[in-house]
């Protein structure tokens, strides 16, 4: 909490009481701009321009008491300057963020599973007003703000911030409507977003709610809980492990760009005064506050990671803290990592790292339970949330022309390998490799990643896999919805059983960089797919 003493020291100029005041107060700001632009890529620019200027004006507080709504105020109205100069300058500000998204990132850090996960998921369906209504709505939820303090901070009467967030909560409950339809197995809501490219917005939940609302099947799935009751008493999603490490930096107030430090002194002179500098340096009582982006943020992948970053122990035991994802470099781009190379094949005794759980509410194929994919032109289109088997058997030599994953909606994840070996390894008491069972050793396009016997991926929506074999080459294809149990036992059996030569491999970092497989586009037609990875 922040307490009145604290702030009323800092304005004196304390500098360990202006520290504690920041680092108090940066998750409270965190949230409401995190909530409101949904991770958006503009987030940490948002809460670094709130901290500048409550730092700069916290001496013109005159009632230390009002800090909160003070500086909820603020962010709020940070975040809407940041809303308007984007449309006025024609940017798309939803679009897809370059790591998880907010909705993702409460999910992940505060493991949430049920109606509560539902509810955060229905935020990315809310428009950009809302989406501030509801950044706020949950702080005051959690008893982080009292209703006074929110009205305080969005400049409305009480009763016209009731309104508001009525309005926001009717809307809120449509889109719940529209993610349980997007999880059921509605065959003609799946025609319907054929099209979809997975992002939500205004045209498409307007599509959706109009289907949900006339629909005999989506509209009888209910919710149980109200949004109220699922959200009171959750915690602040935390901060990434790097933001306060990189975005936030306590400096010696010589740090400041060389040329304005004249200027800052002069300015240190009055108690808790502060000025911006270049760089984004905000200087305060005597210390420089560093706003800055990582000084080395984490590369884009080269390669495929060997195992997982974030620990997923089996239902049956109590669930850990996920470890946050580190924060992304600043940029827009399509989610998962594609890479068109050949991923080195770990030691075959290195055991695979934990494989994070994803959400698993069932899978319907076009096909039955299960598809045999044997001959060109085959295909099988899945649909729901969970996980499911691409099984790869290589009949003989030649040239291999690689099978495609066609008309995505939502998101696909390349999770885990296992089977008990790749299929370059050499079969046991021979000099062949798997990559042919009858005849000569069967070669992969430029850039294909060695398939494995067993490939595991996690589907969020809707999507078709493609048979696309030629003459030259005969392989089948056998795949099915499993379970994170299954997985887990799979690429857990160690390499001493009859035909197992390797631990399997883990890929799934936990989040929105997982990868994706090669060959994924949201194009319909098999024969348009490049053998390259493509997500449109």
């Amino acid at each position: 909490m922040i307490d009145q003493r604290t702030v009323e020291a800092a304005r004196a100029g304390d500098r360990q009481a202006l520290d504690e005041l920041v680092v108090r107060s940066l998750p409270l700001v965190y949230n409401i701009v995190g909530r409101a632009l949904n991770g958006h890529g503009d987030t940490d620019d948002v809460v670094q321009e709130t901290m500048i200027r409550v730092i700069g004006n916290l001496g013109g507080l005159r009632d230390p008491a009002r800090y909160r709504p003070w500086l909820v105020a603020i962010a709020v109205r940070q975040v809407r300057d940041r809303v308007h100069r984007r449309r006025h300058n024609g940017e798309e500000l939803a679009v897809e963020p370059a790591g998880p998204d907010f909705a993702e990132l409460t999910i992940l850090r505060l493991q949430l599973e049920g109606e509560r996960r539902e509810v955060a998921e229905s935020v990315r369906w809310l428009d950009d007003a809302d989406r501030q209504v509801f950044s706020l709505w949950c702080l005051e939820l959690a008893g982080e703000l009292t209703r006074p303090e929110l009205a305080s901070a969005l400049g409305l009467t009480r009763q016209h911030v009731a309104v508001r967030v009525q309005r926001m909560k009717s809307r809120l409950e449509t889109a719940r409507g529209i993610v349980r339809a997007l999880e059921g197995g509605c065959r003609e809501l799946a025609e319907i977003t054929g099209s979809w490219d997975g992002h939500p917005d205004s045209l498409w939940r307007k599509r959706l709610a109009r289907h949900v609302r006339s629909c005999p099947t989506c509209g009888t799935q209910r919710a149980t809980l109200p949004a109220e009751r699922l959200l009171a008493g959750l915690a602040l999603v935390p901060l990434p492990v790097g933001f306060a490490l990189g975005t936030l930096v306590k400096a010696p107030a010589a740090a400041a760009p060389a040329g304005l430090m004249a200027q800052a002194t002069a300015m240190l002179a009055k108690p808790m005064a502060a000025v911006t500098l270049a760089g984004g340096v905000a200087v305060a009582g005597g210390s420089a506050y560093v706003f800055e982006e990582l000084a080395n943020p984490p590369p884009p992948p080269a390669a495929l990671p060997l195992g997982p970053t974030l620990p997923a122990p089996e239902s049956a035991e109590p669930r850990a803290a996920l470890t946050p994802p580190a924060p992304s470099p600043r940029r827009i781009s399509l989610y998962g990592s594609v890479v068109d190379t050949v991923d080195r094949a770990p030691d075959p005794r290195r055991r695979p790292g934990p494989l994070p759980r994803r959400r698993e509410t069932g899978m319907t194929l076009s096909t039955g339970d299960k598809a045999d994919l044997k001959h060109r032109g085959e295909n099988v289109t899945f649909r729901g949330r969970g996980y499911l088997l691409v099984r790869w058997q290589v009949m003989n030599g030649g040239q291999v022309v690689m099978p495609t994953w066609t008309a995505l909606t939502g998101k696909l994840f390349h999770v885990a390998s296992g089977g008990g070996r790749r299929l370059d390894d050499r079969q046991p008491g021979t000099s062949r490799t798997w990559m042919g069972l009858r005849t000569g050793t069967a070669r992969l396009p430029p850039g294909a990643q060695q398939m494995w016997q067993n490939e595991y991926y996690h589907l969020s929506g809707s999507v078709t896999l493609n048979q696309n074999e030629s003459s030259e080459t005969d392989y089948n294809i056998f795949t099915k919805p499993v379970t994170h149990t299954e997985i887990v036992a799979d690429i857990g059996t160690p390499p001493d059983g009859a035909g197992i030569i390797r631990y399997g491999l883990v890929r799934d970092t936990g989040g929105d960089s997982t990868p994706v497989p090669q060959y994924l586009t949201r194009t319909r037609n098999p024969a348009q797919v490049p053998q390259q990875s493509r997500v449109r």
